[in-house]
């Protein structure tokens, strides 16, 4: 019985370990930021963080995924051609490259920021999922970079491209893959493509085409999608696709970006020209569903998720300032000087990892009382528009013009 307790304990230690080792999609192994592993340093610079290696690529939004012995990237090159990468993660050696036709323009107001690549891939198993800028969502193999398969959807549901190009990250689900798409969210066969069902139509065009990822949670004992389409918040059934409940959320144009953040029964988002929200999700699959609104805050994310730690919400917002809300009340307890125009973050404990787009990484200590900025060290002197992945002591910074990845010195080894 005690061997048996024993190696249950190592195989859970090593099942951490990997997962600790691992950013296999949109925001992390949790999709929420949040991570585990080994306390990080008290500072970035003095020796802190040191350079492995960096490659350069073509411009790209897309998030860097990590596991194994890789790194995968994406990349628009000559403003015609998208282009998936595997790189070797301790030299940055290129393993396998494919590319395909997949460019478009953005309308004149996004285009400012670059017309080219968005969606963060996701990596499940040998499966690596990329949704292109013009609706197309390709299978390849992650060994390999092999295609298994492809879906066009303009093409095959005679839906519009979308005009800002789909941003949406995949999100896979055993056997499927769910996916803002098609002008509402889709849901496929991972093994073959094959779409299951589609829902949330928003007709596509200028104000269609969804900004936000989906994530799963258990709301009112029932598990399912939480969605955020340009105008509304919903849970959707994930076997047959039904709206479960919705609810209006007002944006300017319909600029709805974040990622729902998901804390128990409630849901947290935050949208340019509205507000910040929290909403309460009541009842059951049987009873049905009550969306309650508990409050309203003035202050506006923009493109950047939050954070969420011990009860509080730290949010990079519209106005370039950052600021720590109250859960509990929607009250701010702090918003901060400006800093850059996005901030991609992650947790641990009660510490902040932020890469600003002007190209600096910030170890915050999370703190309701006030902004704790531990230190900021200059990564790169591009934009960073990317979300900054971590695997183990390895950080992931992707810029407009390169990938570089970092080591991050333990605590131990900075005394």
């Amino acid at each position: 019985m005690r061997t048996a307790i024993v190696a249950f304990s190592l195989l859970c230690v090593a099942a951490q370990a990997i997962a600790e080792d691992h950013w296999p999609q949109w925001r992390g192994p949790s999709r929420n930021g949040l991570v585990s592993g080994q306390p990080w340093p008290s500072q970035l610079s003095a020796g802190a963080l040191q350079q492995k290696w960096s490659v350069e690529l073509g411009p790209g939004y897309s998030g860097p995924l990590v596991s194994g012995d890789r790194v995968f990237v994406t990349e628009t090159r000559g403003q015609k051609d998208e282009v998936v990468r595997a790189l070797s993660r301790e030299t940055g050696e290129e393993l396998w490259s494919v590319s395909w036709p997949g460019a478009m323009t953005v309308p004149f107001f996004a285009a400012s920021n670059g017309s080219w690549i968005r969606s963060t891939p996701t990596l499940d198993g040998k499966d690596l999922f990329v949704a292109g800028m013009r609706d197309v969502l390709v299978c390849l193999d992650a060994d390999t970079g092999s295609e298994r398969w492809r879906v066009d959807f303009v093409e095959k549901l005679k839906t519009p491209l979308p005009s800002f190009g789909c941003v949406c990250s995949p999100l896979v689900d055993g056997d499927a893959v769910y996916l803002q798409a098609a002008a509402g969210l889709v849901k496929l066969d991972r093994e073959t493509g094959k779409v299951i069902w589609r829902t949330l139509d928003d007709g596509g065009g200028m104000l269609g085409s969804a900004f936000s990822s989906p994530v799963i949670a258990v709301l009112g004992g029932y598990r399912q999608a939480v969605v955020q389409t340009r105008s509304k918040l919903a849970g959707v059934d994930l076997g047959s696709g039904e709206v479960l409940w919705s609810i209006e959320v007002e944006a300017f144009r319909g600029m709805n970006i974040l990622t729902p953040t998901v804390i128990g029964n409630r849901v947290f988002t935050s949208t340019y020209g509205g507000g910040s929200y929290l909403f309460d999700v009541a009842g059951s699959v049987n009873d049905g569903f009550r969306v309650t609104q508990l409050w309203r805050n003035k202050v506006q994310g923009y493109m950047s998720s939050p954070v969420v730690i011990d009860g509080h919400v730290y949010l990079h917002l519209r106005n370039q300032r950052f600021a720590c809300i109250d859960l509990k009340t929607g009250k701010e307890c702090w918003i901060s000087q400006p800093f850059g125009k996005y901030w991609s973050m992650i947790a641990q404990s009660n510490q902040i990892l932020a890469l600003d787009e002007q190209g600096e990484l910030l170890l915050i200590a999370a703190s309701p009382d006030e902004l704790k900025l531990l230190d900021r060290y200059r990564v790169t002197e591009q934009p960073a528009w990317a979300h900054v992945a971590l695997a183990g002591q390895n950080i992931v910074v992707r810029d407009q013009s390169s990938v570089q990845v970092l080591r991050m010195t333990r605590i131990t080894e900075t005394k």
